[in-house]
């Protein structure tokens, strides 16, 4: 019932039993494969193990049953595997292997799919990001800081900052590197005399996947790369989806999802769904990564319990981390903006959010100190008596007798208090542009 949710239909489809099993069976494939052209295995057998690697052929659920006994699926497989190659096959299924390198090896060939899905929808909130960021360039809105009024900024600038830091998270991912894991029954690979590297190579050939220097049975920092990695890239929408839930709150009216959800009480509200299903899923996952980084000291050549708690919190992140980043690309993709309603915002304090721009304005001539003191009069008395700072200001004879009415306006104009916002905007756009043709 939560499934569709928290996942995507593709993630799901990757990382469900069919596509366990299927990798663990294309590891067999592999290994075959890789040894017979090292001439440790008959081809023929080779060609037969291949031909029944197919997950159609297996009963997931009873090889679920059965891996109770074991604390692994691998053991079950591997016998419904000799079972269903011919008599000839059978001494060569599974040679030279264990248990963790069919489960590692499928770990990675579904960390593998799943990145590739990540990182497509990611690239697309990010250029949704990009587009908004040039749009909205000069649409001022009021900064916020301990969710109250603090100074003048621009839309443009809040989502090149959702653009920079899901680069930043983009980048990180491209850097995690699957990897073949084959180390046998004690990272030696003794069974296969002098052709062990030889193998492993082949293996990572053709799964596509990359060799590492030597086996990584114990050694967990592929998985704590991965981990946090995608722990980071969660955090980024999350942080985004917690400014358009912000944004769109009422009473601000700023942002609105362009497909909306409803209530099943309260036929006016138009909640911001896509944004609390980005929130509920990213708020799963420090768990899940502190789960995998927990499991990182592991006993000697093979761990006793904290390498198979890897295995669901892994398929958890790489569901929960696919459904953050699909559900991200459409927020940004139907984002409405409400330029007028930030205006709005943004004058609710009568020009009190440019009382810093004023004061600097006069520090020249009354000194850091006085003209700290003075504004700060003038703000009181702009919410004394309901008026506007710039009415206070023009009508203060310590300040005219400094800014002129020019200068006054000047001082209270969001739009002339933005600083390097535009600039940053370019640098960002310019930073995304060298990643994307990277």
């Amino acid at each position: 019932m939560f499934g569709s949710m928290f996942s995507t239909p593709e993630a799901t489809e990757r990382t469900g039993d069919a596509a366990w099993l299927q990798a663990m069976l294309d590891f067999e494939s592999a290994l075959a494969a890789a040894q017979a052209k090292a001439g440790i295995v008959p081809p023929e057998a080779a060609e037969d193990i291949a031909a029944h690697c197919r997950a159609e052929l297996f009963d997931a659920a009873s090889i679920g049953d059965r891996a109770v006994a074991s604390a692994t699926p691998v053991i079950a497989l591997v016998k419904d595997l000799a079972a269903a190659v011919g008599p000839g096959s059978r001494p060569h299924v599974h040679r030279g292997a264990t248990s963790q390198d069919v489960i590692d090896t499928a770990a990675m060939l579904l960390t593998r799919d799943v990145l590739e899905l990540v990182v497509e929808d990611l690239l697309a909130a990010a250029r949704e990001c990009a587009r908004l960021a040039d749009q909205h360039r000069g649409t001022v809105l009021i900064a916020r800081s301990l969710l109250q009024q603090a100074l003048p900024t621009t839309f443009g600038l809040r989502c090149a900052g959702w653009l920079t830091s899901l680069d930043e998270a983009i980048t990180g991912l491209r850097r995690v590197r699957p990897a073949v894991q084959f180390g046998g029954a004690a990272g030696t690979l003794a069974s296969l005399g002098d052709g062990g590297t030889e193998v492993l190579g082949g293996v990572a050939e053709r799964l596509g996947l990359a060799e590492p220097v030597l086996p990584w049975h114990t050694d967990r920092a592929r998985i704590a790369e991965l981990a946090g990695a995608l722990g980071t890239a969660c955090g980024v929408l999350g942080k985004i989806a917690l400014d358009v839930e912000l944004h769109a709150q009422t009473e601000v009216g700023e942002l609105t999802e362009g497909r909306p959800g409803g209530s099943s009480a309260m036929p006016h509200k138009q909640n911001p769904a896509t944004s609390v299903l980005i929130t509920a899923a990213t708020q799963r996952v420090p768990g899940l990564v502190a789960t995998l980084l927990s499991a990182m000291p592991q006993s000697y050549e093979r761990a006793a319990g904290a390498w198979q708690s890897e295995w669901e919190p892994l398929t958890e992140l790489l569901r929960l981390s696919a459904a953050a980043a699909r559900r991200t690309r459409e927020l940004l993709e139907d984002l409405e903006v409400h330029p007028d309603r930030m205006a709005e915002n943004l004058d609710l304090t009568r020009g009190l959010v440019l009382a810093e721009n004023a004061a600097g304005r006069l520090m020249g001539a009354l000194g850091r100190t006085d003209a700290q003191a003075l504004v700060a009069e003038l703000c009181r008395r702009t919410t004394g008596n309901g008026s506007t700072l710039r009415a206070e200001l023009l009508a203060e004879p310590r300040v005219r007798e400094v800014l002129s009415e020019d200068d006054v306006v000047a001082a209270t104009s969001a739009s002339d208090y933005l600083g390097s916002a535009s600039e940053f905007i370019d640098r960002a756009l310019a930073a995304h542009t060298g990643m994307e043709e990277r």
